[in-house]
């Protein structure tokens, strides 16, 4: 087949952790006569190889090359290899599957040279501005793409559904959400709209033991993770949207008004087990807040909501009614974002479902590569 029908694509992954090596998994499962991939490297935190001749295929013991491989991670290098790759006809992209800040620098220059990036990673689209800005300048003066879909949502079609809305000249009027699993675990069990139910603590501690919260849980209960996709998610807007819209110019993440759930005497306490067996101090002040909903028919979900008529960013603790969806329609520790917009404007869109787990999100991130094609 001609590769105006079937287009080569070499793809480099950085970082095979749990979702890069469900990736590379997912990558090779595709039948050969239908996948354009040609998986040439991949880098962990300690090893690489690179071998544009001889891709990975399926059924090599590719965990056990890398981990046998002599040669260190040098991003320069790799970035002069990949680059000398791409050509007419023939596509280069790297995967970022890891949360480093470090990595996220790069993409101006991978951008630059005409390598795509697709990654999960939040880092560079919710840091600083001008590193976003820069990624944004890249792209459009290579013709490269940055595809992030599982920055917000894992392999829900959020970023998607939102460029979507925005490139079609749909108005977005706001966007809001319960985009952390975590939170969306611990709300569910907690707040169902009784008067009482178990502990706030209990509950933090049992998400902790399943693996829904980082081993800190401080680091889920400060918002930051919803602040940054709510960063993600008001810059794609900004970026995409034909008129000026009333969206402030966020710096950071950090410009996101986010409400902590840490009690302020448990700030900076430095280990999880210590900040578990503290959390009990303050049960009474969250039994209040359930009690308050309840008098009035309602449950508390820690939503992120972007409003883009009122220009407002904000994360953090709201009560919704017993019938309202992020009240009926969550379980486990689901996602669900609702568009309200001109077009979608009797009844907002929504999505809703798994906003975490290596399988999803190596799936969203597959499905980016695809839009390459």
């Amino acid at each position: 087949m001609s590769t105006s029908t079937n287009p080569q694509i070499y793809v480099a992954i950085v970082g095979v952790g749990l979702v890069g090596a469900e990736l590379v998994e997912q990558l090779l499962a595709i039948p050969k006569q239908d996948t354009p991939f040609k998986l040439i490297s991949l880098t962990s935190s300690s090893r690489t190889i690179f071998d544009a001749a001889n891709p990975i295929q399926p059924g090599s013991q590719w965990k056990e090359k890398l981990a046998a491989s002599t040669e260190k991670p040098d991003f320069q290098l790799l970035t002069r290899k990949l680059a000398g790759l791409v050509a007419p006809g023939i596509k280069v992209a790297v995967v970022d599957n890891t949360s480093s800040d470090d990595i996220a620098k790069l993409y101006p220059g991978w951008l630059e040279n005409g390598i795509s990036v697709v990654t999960p990673n939040k880092k560079a689209y919710s840091g600083e501005l001008d590193l976003y800005k820069r990624i944004l300048t890249a792209s459009k003066a290579s013709g490269a793409r940055f595809l992030n879909e599982s920055t917000v949502g894992a392999g829900l079609p959020v970023i998607s559904t939102l460029k979507e809305l925005v490139a079609t000249g749909d108005k977005v009027v706001k966007v809001e959400g319960v985009f952390s699993g975590t939170m969306s675990y611990i709300f569910n069990n907690f707040s169902n709209g009784a008067a009482d139910g178990p502990s706030f603590s209990s509950v933090v501690a049992e998400a902790r033991e399943k693996g829904y919260t980082e081993p800190h849980p401080a680091d889920d209960l400060n918002g930051f993770d919803v602040a940054r996709k709510l960063t993600i998610l008001t810059r794609t807007i900004s970026s995409g949207s034909r008129t000026p819209t009333a969206l402030p110019a966020l710096q950071s993440f950090v410009s996101v008004q986010t409400e902590s759930l840490i009690p302020k005497p448990l700030e900076g306490i430095p280990t999880g087990d210590e900040f578990v067996s503290r959390l009990p101090e303050y049960d009474a002040q969250f039994a209040q807040l359930r009690k308050d909903a309840s008098a009035e028919d309602q449950v508390l979900r820690f939503v992120g909501v972007v409003d883009v008529a009122g220009g407002v960013v904000k994360a953090g603790l709201e009560k919704y009614s017993t019938s309202h969806p992020f009240a009926t329609s969550l379980g486990g520790s689901d996602n669900i974002i609702m568009f309200h917009t001109e077009r979608y404007g009797a009844r907002p869109l929504i999505v809703q479902g798994a906003g975490a787990g290596a399988a999803v999100t190596a799936m969203g991130v597959l499905g980016d590569l695809f839009k390459l094609a």
